[in-house]
């Protein structure tokens, strides 16, 4: 018997074929679960609530109620999945605007199959997850704005500078809770103040942040 743990997902795409893709790359490993399909963010919407899976794939460019606004819906629930936009806009506005928005992961949609299949599994871990040709468009629009460039520059508690470096090596607001031994609601406060110190607006951005001031 198999105990290692299947991570649910559902896909939010208004492409079928793309959709039928999906599914497809997602039955060859055991390790991830399609379970749900939508073809608009109102019908995603109402899936993420009801079945509140592991995973979330989101598309940006959708009729309707588009990438954005629904992953700020998802957000606004009890849903705690881990939410990756997978879509063909590279477009540094909205890799922004989603990271801000709250994914957990940016990945496009003209990567290698194996590739996708390798960072779905890296999300599913607890990891955020961006395609290497993104990462240096993100360091870009964090330095245009004008984030310090030390944690002692933009004044972190030593706390804070602790919490700063697990949320870099993808550590979950609970992950960081039981590993500081602090309760979840003290994490996110520290989380809440240090993105303020920074300049920052997403978790995933302060990860970024930290790969790109290592000296």
């Amino acid at each position: 018997m198999n105990d290692k743990k299947t991570n649910t997902i559902i896909a939010i795409d208004d492409h079928p074929l793309f959709r039928k893709g999906v599914a497809d790359l997602i039955s060859l490993v055991d390790s991830l679960t399609l379970v749900g399909e939508a073809a608009s963010g109102q019908e995603g919407l109402e899936l993420a609530v009801k079945l509140n899976p592991d995973l979330i794939l989101l598309d940006m460019n959708m009729k309707g109620m588009g990438g954005i606004e629904t992953l700020e819906a998802i957000k606004a629930t009890d849903v705690d999945s881990r939410v990756i936009m997978l879509t063909v806009s590279d477009n540094e506005e909205n890799v922004v605007a989603a990271l801000r928005a709250g994914a957990d992961g940016y990945l496009l949609k003209d990567m290698e199959p194996e590739d996708i299949l390798e960072r779905l599994q890296t999300a599913a871990n607890g990891q955020f997850v961006i395609c290497d040709k993104l990462t240096e468009l993100m360091a870009h629009a964090l330095r245009e704005d004008a984030a310090p460039k030390t944690p002692s520059k933009a004044g972190l508690t030593q706390r804070e500078e602790q919490i700063l470096k697990l949320i870099a090596n993808g550590y979950s607001n609970k992950l960081i809770a039981r590993k500081l031994d602090i309760t979840e609601g003290t994490v996110k406060v520290h989380v809440k103040h240090l993105l303020k110190k920074l300049n920052l607006r997403s978790r995933l951005e302060a990860a970024v942040w930290v790969a790109n001031n290592k000296k």
